[in-house]
């Protein structure tokens, strides 16, 4: 019986299947989120999901067969809902630091990143390492290219490498959410990259001020 009621869970019905399971997706991801930011990480396993949903490990594994699919899902959603309509950045660091004041109301999503950051770089996580691969490698050309727009203006020295400067800033962000994680008290993350935007060497102004 117990078999017979997991296959029947774990299978959407053909009819309105589609609707049903994406209603259900959605509910997952909701209590999963919810979990995280409260609790962190390591209380959200498949199977204290399943049974704070009421359902069972089965269907769950349905929507999520693995660990590594149901993180990399809640952090692609957190984003979704954090940001809604994907809008262009407006500076190489000032981004950054206002996501790092945001963060702070939910230390158990930072600590989702850097799970997914710290399973990037092990043996046995491909998505997860494709993931953040492609994440950073999108990261890094996008604030390259706002990096290149504050030099034609004057604003940073052009002889500074763009790609360089925004893998620093990366790390820069990254390793201060690690630091405020371990730390709170002690590591302001926005106040540093504060710091980090007044000592980047402005470039010459001459020939710019028409812009």
């Amino acid at each position: 019986m117990t078999e017979a009621a997991d296959e029947t869970d774990a299978a959407p019905p053909r009819r309105g299947g589609y609707r049903k399971g994406t209603e259900r997706r959605a509910q997952i991801l909701d209590e999963m989120i919810r979990m995280v930011a409260e609790q962190g990480v390591d209380a959200s396993s498949l199977r204290s999901v399943a049974d704070a949903l009421g359902i069972t490990h089965a269907a769950l594994r349905h929507y999520f067969p693995s660990r590594d699919e149901l993180l990399l899902a809640v952090y692609r959603e957190h984003e979704v809902r954090e940001q809604g309509a994907p809008e262009r950045m407006k500076s190489a660091i000032g981004d950054m630091r206002e996501s790092a004041a945001r963060n702070r109301a939910v230390p158990g999503l930072v600590q989702l990143y850097t799970t997914l950051s710290a399973d990037a770089v092990q043996e046995g996580h491909p998505t997860t390492r494709e993931f953040m691969r492609d994440r950073f490698t999108r990261l890094r050309a996008d604030l390259a290219d706002l990096i290149r727009t504050d030099q034609a203006a004057g604003r940073i020295r052009e002889d500074l490498d763009p790609e360089d400067l925004a893998s620093l800033s990366i790390a820069a962000s990254d390793g201060l959410q690690v630091q405020w994680l371990l730390d709170p008290d002690a590591v302001d993350g926005e106040r540093v990259l504060r710091l980090l935007e007044r000592i980047v060497p402005p470039g010459s102004t001459e020939g710019h001020d028409d812009h």
